[in-house]
C-alpha cells in the first residue's frame, strides 16, 4: 500500500486546502491523517507519539472525545463533512437516454435493415431515362405504369426505418427503467448497513454514509470496516486484510502494537474501539478506487489498459466501499459480460446455447432465402427470357435485388429471438421485485432463476428455524437440577454473587434487554441472542447486570478472550482490588465441564470435580436437557495470582483448571411456521439438513419439531466428528466416495465448525450419485461461513442476525432471518423458469411459421407473404409484448407439488414441443391454404405475383391479420406449458397479461384498417375480420386437441430434447471450463456465423448491474473477463463449429446426460 503515495493523487488545489483544515479548528489535516494512515504497526505507534503523544492526543486535536464520542451537533458534522469529505465513493452516473439508444442501434440486424431501407429509399426516386425503357427492363419495370404507385416506392423503405426506430426506442427505455429500478434496489441495500458509532456517549446505529472523520466507532466480529482509523482499544482483535494486502493470514491488532484499520477489510475476531480517521475518497480503498479513475467519466479505457497492467493480489482482490457500492462499479460491471463466483445458472446455460443454435438456424434459413430469390429472378429474366443487361435499368435491378435482401434480413429478424434477453430480464427483475415483499432481498439476479432448481437446503438452526429468541429455562446450581428458573432464596449468596458477576462481565457490553416497546409485549433483545438468554436469567433472579457493568467498564477489562467457532467459548480476565486476577468463562457445556475440575457445592464453596461425575453430570443434566431441545451453556471461573502475572499468550494453559458454577438450559423455540414450510419442500422435491453448532441431542429433537426427520425413518444425525471419521481417509484427506456413503441419508450435523459445513456442501455438489447433478442452498449468518455461503449454488444471509461478511459472500439476503422465506425463494425461482418456457413456447411457435411462411412464400411467388414492416410488427408482439405478457405471470402453489427440472433436463420439454410443432402446422395449413386459395374462397384478387410497388392487396392483408390473431389467441395457449387443459386458469390474476392482449388486438384493427402503403394493408370488411378471428380463436380449440394426445404415442419427441454427441458442451463440474461456455457462443459470433449473439449477451449485462452490490468480485470479474477475452482472441481460430444443426440440437440443454 505504501507505493500509493499523495503526490500521484492528490492536486494542487487540493493541497492548497491543508492550510485552511486548520483554521476549520481541527489540529490535524487531511493529508496528514493520510501520511500517518499510509504507515503500518510500530511505524504508525512511533508516528503517533512523536506527533500527538498518544491517543488522546489525536482525539484532542480531532475535537472528539475517546470515550464519549462526537457531540453530534449538526454543524459540527456539517463542518466535518466539509473538511475532511464524505463517506461515500462518488458514483458513475448513469446512461442517459440518448446514449442507451445509441447502444440498442448497435445491433446488427437493425443496422442491416437500416442500410437496406436506406438504399430502397434512395433508388426509389431514381426514374430510369428514355419512354420506353419501362418495356425492356422486363418484369422489373411491370409496376411502374401507374404515375401514383410509382412515387408511393419511398414508403416501405421509410417504414422499415420507422420500425427501426419503435425497437430502438422500446429497448432503450426497456433498459433505462431496468437500471433506474435496480439503483433504486441499490440504495435500498445501502440504507440497509449500519455501524455502531458512539456520540455524546450513547451507543447508537447509523447509516454508514453518515459517519465522519472523528467518531469513535464499536467494532466486532463479523464487520466490514466502512472506514480507516486507528484502534483506540482492542479485544483479541484479528482483521482479514486479504481484500486490500493479498496477505491470507489474519492479523493481530492491538492499541500498542499496529493500531492502524483500514476500510474494507473483515473483523474475523474480538471486538474493540476505533477512532475514524478517513472517509469515502481518503481512506485506503477510495484512494485506489480513484487511482483506478471510478467516478471519472473519460477514465474509461485508461482505467482498464492499467487494470489489465495491474496483476498483484492488491487488485484482484480490492473491495470497495460498502456504502458507496452503488455506482462506481456498475459501468465496469455492464460492460463486462459477468463471470461470477459460480457456474453460470442453469437457465442462462441452455438459454445461450439454444439462442446460438436458433441464430446459426435463422441465418442459413435467410441466406438460402437471398440466393433462391436472387437466383430465380436472374435465371427468369436473363436465361428464359434472354433479356439483355441495360446500364439504365441496373437501379431498377438493384431496386428487386434490395428488395430480396430486405426479404432475407427480414426473415432474420423473425428466427432470431431477441426477445429472449428481454423476457428474462422481465422476469427477473418483476420476480426481484416481488421477492422483497416476501423478504428476500436478491443481491444476484440469477440466484433468484437458480433457486427453482435447488435440490438440497443446508440450513441453519439458531434463528431460521427457531424464533431466535433465547430464554433460560432450566439451570443447574449448587448441586441441584432445577426443571425451572429458582427462586434467587434457594441459592447461596456467594454463588448467586460469582453467577451474576460471570454473565454481566463476561459477554460484549452491546449485548442488553431492553423494555418492551409495546404494552404487554415483550422485553427487546439487543445484541447476542445466546447472551440476552443468559443476561435474562440474572434479571429472573432479581439482579440487575447494569450496575457490575458500570463498575467495571469495558476498558477495565483486563483481557479478553472472545468467542470463536474453534474455542466455542469466552472468557474475560478483570483486575481484583488486592492485584490477584479473576477470569470468567462460558460456552458450550460439554466443552468447558471438560476444563473444569472443582464446582461449587450447595454452600457456594468449591469441592473436586472428578471425571466420574463429570460422565453422572452429562447423562442426569445435560443429556436430558438437550433431549428437550433445549441448548446448554456452562458458566465457570478461575482466579490467578497477581505475581507472578501468568501469560495470557498461553491459552492451553489459562482456559484449564477451572470451577463450574452452573449450567443453563436455553429454550429457542421453532417458529410456528417452519414445519409446514418443511413439508411444502418436502413435496417439492427438496431436501431440508440441518446444519447446526449446536449439542446433538438438542439439534435431533429441534428437526423431530421441525419435520426435517420422522421416527422410524432410515436417518443420520451424527456430530462434527463423526462426519470428518467417515468421509476422510488415513491421511486426513475428503474423499468423495467416502462422502457419498454420508450426505444422501444425512438430516442433521451437529457440534459442525464452518469448515465440515464448507466440506459437506461441496462434497453434495461435487457428488456423481444421481444422474442430475444436485443444486445445493445454504443459509449462514457467522463471518466463517463465508466460504460455504460462496460455494453453494445460492447463498442466503441473514438480515438481521447475519454478518457483514457473511451477507456479502451471498446472493439473497433473508430480510426477517426466516425460513419459509427460503420456500417463498424457490416458488419465484420456479415462476422465473416456467415464464421463460411459456415465452420460448410461444416465440418458437411464431418463428417456425414466420420462417417457413416467409421462405416458402418467397421460393414460390417471389415475395414474401408477409412484408418487412409487418414482420417486425409480428416481432413487436412476440419479443417485447409477449414477454412482458408471459414474464409477468404471478406463482401458484402448484409450482410447489412438482419435483425440479434439474441441470440436464431440456429447457423445451416434449409437451412444449408437441405444442410448438402440433400449433406450427395448424398455423401453416391455414396460412398456405389462404395464400393459394384464398383469393377463391374470399372471392378477391390474388396478390401473388405483385410487381414492385404495387398497392397491396386484401388477400395479403387477409394473410396478415390471421397470422397475427393466431399469435394472439396462441398467446393465452402458451400461458400453460405442463399439458393443463384450462389455458384461462387465474388469467385475471395478471392484468399486465389482460391489457397486452386487449392492447395489441387493438393497435392490429387499427393497422389493418388505416395502415395503407407504409403496412401493406388494405382496410378488411367486418365479415373478413369475423373469418381471420374466427381462424385465430381455433388455435384455442387446436390446443385442447393437442392437449388430448398423449405425449408417450409421440415417440420422436423423446428424443427431442436429447443432447447430440456432436455438439457437447463442457461439463458443469470443470469451473475453467465453465467461465468458457457463454465465451464459447461468443467465439461462433466471431466467426460470422451469428450475426445477433451480442443481443444475448444483455441477458447478463442488462441484469449485472444489480452485481454491483458484490462489492470484491467487482475488480476480481474484471480481470478474469479481461483473460478469458484475451484467450479468447487468440483461440478463435482453433475452434471448429458443427456445419449442420438439427432440430435435436436446437431443443438441447447445457451439458450431456450422466457426465459429472
Amino acid at each position: 500500500m505504501g507505493d500509493l503515495t499523495n503526490s500521484d493523487y492528490y492536486s494542487k488545489n487540493q493541497r492548497n486546502d491543508v492550510s485552511s483544515n486548520h483554521e476549520g479548528g481541527f489540529g490535524v489535516s487531511v493529508m496528514e491523517l493520510r501520511e500517518l494512515m499510509e504507515l503500518r504497526g510500530s511505524e504508525a505507534v512511533v508516528k503517533i507519539q512523536e506527533e500527538y503523544g498518544d491517543m488522546d492526543g489525536l482525539c484532542q486535536r480531532l475535537r472528539t472525545s475517546p470515550t464519549e464520542g462526537l457531540t453530534g451537533d449538526a454543524t459540527d458534522l456539517d463542518k466535518r463533512k466539509e473538511v475532511y469529505g464524505e463517506n461515500l465513493i462518488p458514483p458513475k452516473k448513469p446512461k442517459t437516454f440518448l446514449q442507451l439508444v445509441w447502444e440498442a442501434l448497435q445491433d446488427v440486424t437493425l443496422i442491416i435493415l437500416e442500410v437496406a431501407a436506406l438504399i430502397s429509399l434512395g433508388l426509389s426516386f431514381y426514374q430510369p431515362p428514355g419512354g420506353d425503357s419501362g418495356e425492356s427492363c422486363g418484369t422489373a419495370a411491370a409496376g411502374a405504369e401507374d404515375e401514383g404507385e410509382a412515387e408511393a416506392g419511398w414508403i416501405e423503405g421509410a417504414a422499415i426505418l420507422l420500425s427501426v426506430v419503435c425497437v430502438v426506442l422500446v429497448t432503450a427505455f426497456n433498459d433505462w427503467s431496468k437500471e433506474k429500478q435496480f439503483r433504486g434496489l441499490q440504495s435500498r441495500i445501502e440504507q440497509e448497513q449500519k455501524f455502531q458509532v458512539v456520540r455524546g456517549a450513547q451507543v447508537i446505529q447509523l447509516p454508514v454514509a453518515d459517519i465522519v472523520v472523528g467518531d469513535i466507532a464499536q467494532i466486532k466480529y463479523g464487520d466490514l470496516l466502512p472506514t480507516d482509523g486507528v484502534l483506540i482499544q482492542g479485544n483479541d482483535l484479528k482483521i482479514d486484510e486479504s481484500s486490500l494486502t493479498g496477505e491470507s493470514d489474519h492479523v493481530k491488532k492491538a492499541a500498542d502494537r499496529d493500531p492502524m484499520l483500514l476500510s474494507g477489510t473483515h473483523v474475523m475476531e474480538g471486538s474493540g474501539r476505533m477512532l475514524v480517521t478517513a472517509v469515502g475518497v481518503n481512506s485506503q480503498t477510495g484512494i485506489i478506487f480513484t487511482l483506478l479513475g471510478a467516478g471519472e467519466p473519460g477514465e474509461e479505457e485508461k482505467k482498464e489498459k492499467k487494470v489489465k497492467k495491474q496483476d498483484g493480489a492488491a487488485a484482484m482482490e480490492m473491495q470497495p466501499l460498502k456504502s458507496a457500492e452503488g455506482g462506481e462499479m456498475e459501468e465496469k460491471e455492464k460492460k463486462k459480460a459477468n463471470v461470477s463466483k459460480k457456474e453460470k445458472s442453469v437457465l442462462q446455460g441452455k438459454l445461450t446455447k439454444l439462442a446460438v443454435q436458433i441464430g446459426k438456424a435463422g441465418l442459413v434459413m435467410s441466406a438460402i432465402t437471398v440466393i433462391i430469390l436472387v437466383l430465380y429472378f436472374a435465371v427468369d429474366n436473363f436465361v428464359l427470357q434472354k433479356r439483355p443487361w441495360l446500364t439504365e435499368c441496373t437501379p431498377i435491378y438493384v431496386q428487386y435485388f434490395v428488395k430480396f435482401f430486405i426479404i432475407g434480413v427480414t426473415v432474420l429478424v423473425v428466427a432470431v429471438p431477441e426477445g429472449l434477453p428481454l423476457a428474462v430480464t422481465i422476469s427477473l427483475a418483476y420476480s426481484v421485485k416481488k421477492m422483497m415483499k416476501d423478504h428476500n432481498l436478491v443481491r444476484h439476479l440469477d440466484a433468484c432463476e437458480t433457486m427453482g432448481n435447488a435440490t438440497a437446503i443446508c440450513s441453519d438452526k439458531t434463528g431460521t428455524l427457531t424464533t431466535n429468541r433465547m430464554t433460560a429455562v432450566a439451570c443447574y446450581v449448587g448441586d441441584v437440577h432445577y426443571k425451572e428458573i429458582p427462586d434467587p432464596g434457594l441459592l447461596s449468596v456467594k454463588s448467586l454473587d460469582i453467577l451474576v458477576n460471570a454473565i454481566s462481565l463476561n459477554s460484549a457490553y452491546t449485548t442488553k434487554i431492553l423494555p418492551a416497546t409495546k404494552e404487554g409485549g415483550l422485553p427487546m433483545q439487543v445484541g447476542n441472542k445466546t447472551e440476552c438468554g443468559l443476561l435474562g436469567l440474572v434479571l429472573d433472579l432479581k439482579r440487575d447486570y447494569q450496575p457490575v457493568r458500570n463498575q467495571i467498564p469495558e476498558e477495565k477489562l483486563y483481557k479478553v478472550y472472545t468467542f470463536n467457532s474453534v474455542r466455542k467459548s469466552m472468557s474475560t480476565v478483570i483486575k481484583l482490588p488486592d492485584g490477584s486476577f479473576r477470569m470468567y468463562s462460558k460456552g458450550a457445556s460439554e466443552i468447558v465441564l471438560k476444563k473444569c475440575t472443582k464446582i461449587l457445592n450447595q454452600e457456594g464453596e468449591t469441592r473436586v470435580f472428578r471425571p466420574r461425575d463429570k460422565d453422572e453430570m452429562v447423562k442426569k443434566v445435560i443429556e436430558p436437557m438437550a433431549c428437550d431441545g433445549l441448548r446448554t451453556i456452562c458458566v465457570a471461573y478461575r482466579d490467578f495470582p497477581g505475581d507472578p502475572e501468568p501469560l495470557w499468550d498461553n491459552e492451553n494453559d489459562i482456559l484449564n483448571e477451572l470451577t463450574a458454577v452452573c449450567v443453563v438450559g436455553i429454550e429457542d423455540p421453532v417458529r410456528p411456521e417452519v414445519p409446514s414450510a418443511i413439508v411444502r419442500c418436502q413435496r417439492a422435491g427438496i431436501t431440508v439438513r440441518m446444519v447446526t453448532g449446536d449439542n446433538i441431542n438438542t439439534a435431533r429433537a429441534i428437526a423431530i419439531k421441525c419435520g426435517i426427520i420422522h421416527p422410524g425413518e432410515d436417518f443420520l444425525c451424527i456430530d462434527g466428528k463423526e462426519f470428518n471419521r467417515r468421509i476422510r481417509n488415513e491421511k486426513g484427506e475428503v474423499e468423495q466416495e467416502r462422502m457419498d456413503k454420508v450426505w444422501p441419508k444425512l438430516r442433521v450435523l451437529a457440534r459442525s465448525s464452518p469448515t465440515d459445513k464448507h466440506t459437506l456442501v461441496k462434497g453434495i455438489i461435487d457428488s456423481c450419485l444421481t444422474d442430475q447433478r444436485q443444486v445445493v442452498a445454504v443459509t449462514g449468518d457467522g463471518t466463517n461461513d463465508g466460504p460455504a455461503l460462496k460455494k453453494a449454488d445460492v447463498g442466503f444471509a441473514m438480515g438481521i442476525a447475519g454478518t457483514d461478511v457473511a451477507k456479502e459472500a451471498s446472493d439473497i439476503i433473508l430480510t426477517d432471518d426466516n425460513f419459509s422465506s427460503i420456500v417463498m425463494a424457490v416458488m419465484w425461482g420456479r415462476n422465473v423458469y416456467d415464464s421463460i418456457s411459456k415465452f420460448l413456447q410461444f416465440q418458437l411457435t411464431v418463428n417456425v411459421v414466420a420462417v417457413i411462411v416467409a421462405f416458402t412464400g418467397a421460393c414460390i411467388t417471389q415475395d414474401s407473404p408477409l412484408k418487412a414492416v409487418q414482420m417486425l410488427w409480428v416481432n413487436l408482439i412476440m419479443d417485447t409484448f409477449a414477454s412482458l405478457a408471459l414474464a409477468t405471470e404471478p406463482p401458484t402453489e402448484a409450482l410447489l407439488m412438482r419435483k425440479p427440472y434439474g441441470r440436464n433436463k431440456p429447457l423445451i420439454s416434449s409437451t412444449m414441443t408437441k405444442n410448438i410443432l402440433g400449433h406450427g402446422i395448424y398455423q401453416l395449413v391455414i396460412i398456405f391454404s389462404l395464400l393459394f386459395v384464398g383469393e377463391q374462397i374470399f372471392d378477391i384478387d390474388s396478390g401473388r405475383h405483385a410487381p414492385l410497388h404495387s398497392p397491396p392487396s386484401e388477400h395479403y392483408t387477409i394473410i396478415f391479420n390471421t397470422f397475427v390473431l393466431m399469435q394472439l389467441f396462441n398467446e393465452i395457449n402458451a400461458r400453460k406449458i405442463h399439458g393443463e387443459r384450462n389455458v384461462f386458469d387465474g388469467i385475471f390474476r395478471n392484468p399486465i397479461f389482460c391489457s397486452i392482449v386487449f392492447g395489441t388486438f387493438a393497435i392490429q384493427i387499427v393497422i389493418v384498417q388505416f395502415g395503407g402503403k407504409p403496412f401493406s394493408c388494405t382496410p378488411l370488411d367486418l365479415e373478413k375480420w369475423g373469418w381471420c378471428t374466427f381462424l385465430g380463436l381455433g388455435e384455442l380449440v387446436w390446443g385442447q386437441v393437442i392437449a388430448t394426445i398423449p405425449n408417450s404415442k409421440l415417440r420422436f419427441l423423446r428424443g427431442a430434447g436429447q443432447l447430440t454427441k456432436k455438439n457437447e458442451m463442457p461439463g458443469d463440474e470443470d469451473m475453467n471450463e465453465d467461465n468458457e461456455e457463454i465465451d464459447h457462443a461468443e467465439r461462433e459470433l466471431r466467426r460470422g456465423q451469428v450475426l445477433w449473439f451480442r443481443g444475448l449477451n444483455r441477458i447478463q449485462t442488462q441484469i449485472d448491474v444489480v452485481n454491483t452490490f458484490k462489492s470484491g468480485s467487482s475488480y476480481q470479474g474484471q480481470l478474469r473477463r479481461q483473460s478469458s477475452t484475451t484467450s479468447q482472441n487468440q483461440d478463435v481460430t482453433n475452434v471448429s463449429s458443427p456445419s449442420h444443426v438439427s432440430l435435436s440440437n436446437a431443443l438441447s440443454p447445457t451439458s450431456p446426460t450422466g457426465q459429472c
